[in-house]
């Protein structure tokens, strides 16, 4: 069975409520990207994805998803320019040859990061969905079996502007059946401190972690890391710049508190060097960023270095989200799944059946291929093709 097309959609998905910002020297954004302060990065106001369609000669099609919430239409033009010509009339059942075919297009130009590497990814789901569904079996089951069919999750965020919100949206979760909340911070040492007092004096019961999103310099980082470990945190990710590999091993040396590393590496090779200088104790690939196949890779190293896996999932759909619970049921140290309320429910907008979600946990997609059924109609009407 042959691969007979490839094809992309961009889609920019609005929601209710518009993320605002400005760059920090006042200057002027890219038109629909702004700077969400403290943080540095561009966001969008809407839910921006790459999704692709692979189908095979018989007309079955996988479906598959890249981490793109800026720019999508970057990678999008990776995939029609430079893999879909490859693609197109090799075996359909053969995931991994096809992955190691298209990761080696451009390797030695220095393309296994940034967009290569996120149009890569989208096209390597979308191969394994495929695959599936031809041979009548779950993803998970062609990635050697399930060590589990009920993925834990932490709530990831809590989008309100004042702590004592925050804390009347953690008590909510709580009450609703939630074991752990991440929060989103980086706005100080004192300012994250008292946010994460907040939420445990309304809801104690619930572990927390903190996302640093890269705010912080050495000093600061322990001064977080010592008071999130005396308030019995669960553990601190991206604390530091995402380029200062030895800073985060310096920092874990000191901190009794894990260090939470992995959404920026998009490949088994960073994950490796990483690995080896002891530079993260939780590592967080994000599936939509490494694709199916290297994802079990990374895993493969982590259980060898004793570190769990804790998959990253942030502003991807459906896909996305599909995809990394079955990486995550296949995965042999698997510590937690990352729940993100608002993504999670826009991206359901593009499946006939919505993903089953719970405070505590998603239960493993049941079905061929990732066990879901893109609205075909729905994807074309939002990415505006016919």
């Amino acid at each position: 069975m042959q691969i007979a097309s490839v094809e992309t959609f961009v889609l920019k998905v609005f929601h209710d409520e518009a993320y605002l910002g400005a760059l920090p020297d006042g200057s002027e954004v890219p038109e629909g990207y702004q700077v969400r302060a403290p943080w540095r990065s561009l966001y969008s106001r809407r839910f921006e994805t790459l999704l692709v369609k692979v189908t095979a000669e018989d007309g079955t099609a996988g479906w598959g998803e890249a981490l793109a919430p800026v720019a999508p239409e970057v990678p999008a033009a990776v995939v029609d320019l430079l893999l879909a010509p490859v693609l197109r009339g090799r075996d359909a059942l053969a995931p991994r040859p096809a992955w190691v075919l298209l990761r080696d297009l451009m390797r030695e130009r220095g393309h296994l990061v940034g967009h290569q590497a996120d149009a890569l990814a989208a096209v390597d789901i979308a191969l394994w969905d495929l695959a599936g569904r031809l041979r009548g079996a779950p993803v998970a089951d062609l990635l050697g079996g399930a060590f589990r069919d009920r993925l834990p999750t932490y709530v990831s965020g809590l989008p309100k502007s004042t702590d004592a919100e925050r804390a009347e949206l953690a008590a909510d979760w709580a009450a609703r059946g939630a074991r752990a909340v991440k929060l989103h911070l980086g706005h100080g040492v004192a300012a994250d401190l008292a946010t994460v007092d907040a939420v445990r004096a309304t809801a104690p019961e619930l572990r927390i972690a903190v996302d640093a999103h890269w705010a912080y310099g050495q000093a600061d980082a322990r001064r977080l890391a010592a008071g999130l470990a005396d308030r019995g945190g669960w553990f601190l990710e991206a604390p530091l710049a995402p380029e200062d590999e030895d800073g985060h091993r310096r920092l874990g040396e000191r901190s009794a508190l894990p260090i939470a590393v992995g959404e920026t590496l998009r490949n088994r090779y960073e994950f490796a060097r990483w690995l080896a200088a002891h530079a993260l104790e939780i590592a967080q690939p994000d599936v939509a960023r490494t694709g199916i196949t290297e994802a079990m890779a990374i895993a493969e190293l982590c259980a060898a270095a004793h570190v769990p896996v804790a998959p990253h999932h942030s502003v991807g759909l459906g896909v996305a989200a599909a995809a990394g619970l079955h990486v995550a049921a296949a995965v042999e140290d698997l510590l937690v799944f990352e729940y993100q309320p608002t993504s999670t429910e826009v991206g359901q907008r593009v499946l006939r059946t919505p993903l089953e979600v719970h405070p505590d946990h998603f239960p493993l997609p049941a079905g061929p291929g990732l066990g879901i059924d893109v609205d075909e109609q729905v994807v074309r009407d939002l990415a505006g093709k016919d």
